[in-house]
């Protein structure tokens, strides 16, 4: 497996330093979840780590290799969500009938199966994401990058889309999801990345970080105390 890291990554737009000095390195076959207050770089890091930007300073390794990504507003085709899925997988180059298996299989997994002829942008919030892991999924990524995938879902279908991550996960995928809900950190990440202005804060277990913070401004995050 590709391993994943930051080497002293900056990354600057406008004259300001958005992301700052970050040293990570991902654990590879593990859950880790970013959180962190609006604007602590998260959305950025899942982007250099996906190799949609460039860092300004430092080295991503592994940016790409073998990755899939969700992003908080789903970017689907104006076709079905079957259609959806097979262009996917077209665009990797496989075959037209086994395009058409391998794409009802990812939305027979993840609960899609009867929406398959539906139009993808008619279906709702909760369903539009999970055709988006579904779509991922179908293409056998061995990192799975998600930015806050449940932000603008009601509860059900939260659950169902965390129940979709961790089946990816059980297939062996690295998954690296930022999230707004620290609820939602404790349920599903094994390591936790906590960022603030730009800067890993505290990084490790997620047992570890919860019970014993690195520091009082962690502490306070973790404590919804903290806001910016």
């Amino acid at each position: 497996m590709t391993p994943l890291a930051l080497h002293a990554v900056t990354y600057a737009a406008g004259g300001v330093t958005l992301l700052d000095d970050v040293t990570l390195a991902l654990a590879p076959g593990r859950r880790t979840v970013l959180v962190g207050p609006n604007g602590a770089g998260k959305s950025l890091l899942l982007r250099l780590l996906h190799g949609l930007i460039r860092p300004t300073g430092g080295r991503v390794e592994g940016a790409g290799a073998g990755q899939a990504m969700v992003f908080q507003r789903p970017v689907l085709l104006r076709r079905t969500a079957l259609a959806n899925v097979g262009y996917a997988l077209a665009v990797r180059g496989v075959g037209r009938a086994e395009r058409e298996i391998l794409a009802r299989a990812a939305l027979d997994r993840f609960g899609l199966g009867a929406l398959a002829a539906r139009p993808a942008r008619v279906l709702s919030g909760g369903e539009q994401q999970r055709l988006a892991i579904a779509r991922a999924w179908a293409t056998r990524p061995s990192v799975l990058l998600l930015d806050e995938p449940t932000s603008a879902l009601d509860p059900a279908a939260t659950r169902a889309v965390e129940a979709a991550v961790r089946e990816i996960h059980g297939d062996g995928v690295t998954v690296v999801m930022s999230t707004q809900d620290l609820g939602q950190a404790r349920r599903l990440a094994e390591e936790l990345v906590v960022l603030h202005r730009g800067r890993v804060a505290d990084s490790g277990p997620a047992a570890r970080v919860f019970a014993e913070p690195a520091d009082a401004t962690v502490a306070a995050f973790l404590a919804g105390d903290l806001v910016d």
